[in-house]
């Protein structure tokens, strides 16, 4: 009797049966999600984390929100793709989702890019595998020797599983001589769970030192948190005024509350000397993350983060995208800081979106600054955010006497950059074995070099700037696309030897000053470029706060968060640099980093002063600081941007068009000015060459759209966009909402 060949390996051939469709996000920019069908038996639901194929490859995606019917608009599951497989951790909550989908929509990125970052630890995805422990079944050894009585000592009665190199790290003996006691049945193999990451912090490890204006901002920001939902503080405090401490007891209660906590820090350079401080108060440190973790790390990290092992975490502003089990508060620190920008594929500023995640969870955020964003005073002042004001410093700590230095009237000598002013207050801070900082936001050793001969200046041949000369590493360098060459011993125009000459100052050249002036003294430069990255930076501030160093040379990098208890000079070197640019925000920008800067003095009680090195001694932000009067600062500051309707009194939207030929760039820069909307409050500004005109051989175009604060600037670019020419060849646009940089 035949038998039909199609059902002989009917069951081995048939594909896997296909119940229902689903939309995907895939980390592509794309607009939508790709719809994928589901095999029988696969259970998922709106968060969990797939794989699917996208062309050739296999990706991780989300399935996303959506109806299951529309999202293939009616095609037979049989003919989709099918997802391959569903990772076995928790799906990204709704409140995730809908954070996802609002950074998208403001942005104007695709969603599967800003889904990415929620989801950029691969590995952790599946739970970690098991350890191989031991477990003790009792009894003697043939033979006791020293090593083997402290072994079975250590374990003693308990009924406690140890891992192999744990028992022999906590009985003091080689892993040779557990092996030993197994061989002899004296231990058992089990399998454990892996260790925890952290170990969880306890909010009432230590009780708290509050007191004065401290007590009354806790109380404050305490009243906020147990009243639930969602709240916005701004915790306004002078350096030094004991903000941290503050905000550690709004994690405590929060802590106490079951809920997930996170801690948002603008540099790495931060991280260290804050997770002492934690540790001090909750007994252990918090989760990290950041780009200098190892891969696996990062892996045990967002594992714990996603299971709620994981209580706390600080981090940079990538941490605003893990996916927490819980998260019940989140504290921005040095909210001010330009840092929380990201300015790569999706542009968005971390700060803000921190305020959207808290309202879309329902629950309350912290910002800490002492010179707070003008954003962020307008909205205190507006009733959107709490401030909690912290006018002096902890202790009764005293702030620096603040002084300018007029440079017209006392210059420095030739060939220097020091006033006499500041040599002086040097020499005698180091009389009294105390610490000096100089601070100049300029890396390297000059800005420019240049032939004394033929005028050749050293420019970048890939990016419209100067090349940098770093003396320490004998090179020049582009600080824009990191191209650079050994330092040349003769022009490259005219062949002329030893008449290139560097002009203007760096770090580099201030130290080489400042060890002709005082050739005893221990100098250190502190810049995040010098060789060793931030672990090295870490070890030197370290040593500064330790008080191994005289005289401290440092870029803005030691303008955030740090305490060195023996400094009590700060000499700003050139005090106008910040403010000779076309940026709105330069006055703010400034008047907030000399006020950190110079708040670096004092914060231990010693008597400290600031000398601030200034050509426009009457600039409203010099008057400012010297003064101290901040609210005259901001209430004119305020008042300038309303004029001006500039944020967050309007809204301001950056085009950058890039091509590989100049023709290409501007070409599609004015067919998207041609294809803007004709809309009532909303102009457009440009095209024009952007100040950095050529980046990485690319040439560059911009755009600025600025409009009202209630104009739909979203729905405008998008219009724009649509109705322009498509980027074709090398053309490229980048597009920036509420944009921080204006080169």
């Amino acid at each position: 009797m035949g038998t039909d060949s199609s059902d002989l390996f009917g069951s081995l051939l048939k594909a896997p049966a296909l119940t229902r469709v689903v939309p995907v996000l895939v980390p592509l920019p794309v607009p939508v999600p790709y719809s994928y069908a589901v095999p029988e038996g696969m259970h998922v639901e709106p968060g969990s984390v797939v794989q699917v194929p996208v062309g050739p490859r296999q990706v991780i995606g989300v399935v996303w929100d959506g109806d299951d019917e529309k999202s293939a608009a009616g095609v037979d599951p049989k003919k989709l793709r099918p997802i391959t497989l569903v990772f076995d951790c928790p799906p990204l909550s709704k409140e995730m989702r809908d954070f996802v989908e609002w950074v998208a929509s403001y942005t104007l990125s695709p969603p599967g890019l800003v889904a990415r970052m929620a989801i950029r630890a691969p590995a952790a995805l599946d739970p970690e595998p098991m350890v191989e422990g031991l477990r003790y079944l009792g009894g003697q050894p043939d033979r006791m020797t020293p090593a083997r009585a402290k072994v079975l000592d250590r374990v003693g009665e308990e009924d406690v599983p140890w891992t192999r190199s744990g028992l022999a790290h906590a009985a003091g003996v080689s892993l040779s001589v557990i092996d030993g006691l197994i061989g002899q049945g004296i231990f058992d193999t089990v399998f454990l769970p892996p260790p925890p990451v952290v170990a969880l912090p306890d909010p009432d490890y230590v009780a708290p030192r509050i007191e004065g204006p401290q007590k009354e901002a806790t109380e404050e920001i305490l009243g906020s948190i147990r009243a639930g939902g969602f709240s916005a503080s701004l915790i306004d405090g002078v350096t030094g005024s004991g903000k941290t401490e503050v905000y550690f007891e709004a994690i405590a209660e929060t802590l106490r509350r079951g809920k997930q906590v996170l801690i948002l820090l603008p540099e790495i350079a931060l991280t260290a000397s804050f997770l002492d401080r934690f540790h001090d108060r909750f007994g252990s440190k918090p989760g990290e993350w950041h780009s200098d973790l190892s891969p696996r790390i990062r892996e045990k990290v967002w594992r714990g983060v996603v299971t709620g092992e994981v209580k706390v975490v600080a981090g940079a502003r990538s941490a605003l995208f893990l996916p927490f089990e819980d998260l019940g508060l989140i504290i921005v620190d040095e909210e001010h800081d330009p840092a929380y920008k990201q300015e790569d594929r999706v542009f968005y500023n971390a700060r803000d979106m921190a305020v959207v995640r808290a309202r879309i969870g329902d629950f309350p955020i912290v910002l800490v600054s002492a010179t707070p964003s003008v954003e962020s005073q307008v909205n205190g002042l507006a009733g959107r955010y709490t401030t909690v004001h912290m006018p002096t410093r902890f202790g009764d700590a005293a702030l620096p006497d603040l002084h300018l230095v007029d440079m017209r009237r006392h210059p420095p000598q030739r060939g220097g950059f020091l006033s006499p002013i500041l040599l002086r207050g040097m020499a005698r801070t180091l009389e009294k074995k105390e610490q000096s900082l100089l601070f100049l936001n300029r890396r390297g050793y000059a800005p420019l070099t240049l032939c004394r001969v033929c005028g050749h200046r050293f420019q970048c041949p890939q990016c419209s700037s100067w090349l940098v000369e770093h003396r320490f590493k004998s090179q020049i360098q582009c600080h824009q696309c990191g191209y650079n060459e050994p330092t040349p011993e003769a022009c490259p125009e005219c062949g002329t030897l030893d008449h290139l000459v560097p002009c203007g100052p760096g770090v580099e050249r201030i130290a080489e000053e400042v060890e002709k002036h005082f050739p005893d003294a221990r100098t250190m430069v502190l810049s995040s470029d010098l060789l060793g990255g931030m672990k090295r930076v870490r070890l030197e501030l370290e040593a500064i706060a330790k008080g191994d160093v005289d005289i401290v040379i440092g870029t803005q990098l030691v303008a955030k968060g740090h305490n060195f208890p023996l400094m009590t000079l700060v000499g700003i070197v050139d005090a106008d640099l910040g403010l000779s640019n076309g940026d709105p925000r330069a006055a703010e920008r400034t008047f907030q980093l000399l006020s950190q800067v110079t708040g670096r003095a004092g914060r231990t009680g010693l008597k400290s002063h600031g000398l601030i090195q200034t050509f426009q001694p009457l600039h409203p932000v010099m008057q400012a600081i010297v003064s101290g009067d901040a609210t005259a600062f901001y209430d004119r500051e305020i008042s300038e941007r309303e004029k001006a309707l500039l944020p967050p009194f309007g809204r301001l939207a950056s085009l950058i068009v890039s091509a590989e030929t100049r023709v290409d760039a501007e070409g599609h820069a004015r067919g998207l000015r041609a294809a803007a909307p004709h809309v009532s409050g909303i102009s457009v500004l440009g095209p024009a060459e952007a100040p950095l005109a050529l980046v990485r051989g690319r040439h560059r175009f911009r755009l600025l759209v600025h409009g009202r604060r209630n104009s739909d600037m979203q729905g405008f670019l998008r219009t724009m966009i649509a109705n322009g020419p498509k980027a074709r060849g090398s053309v490229q646009i980048q597009l920036d909402v509420d944009p921080q940089s204006f080169l």
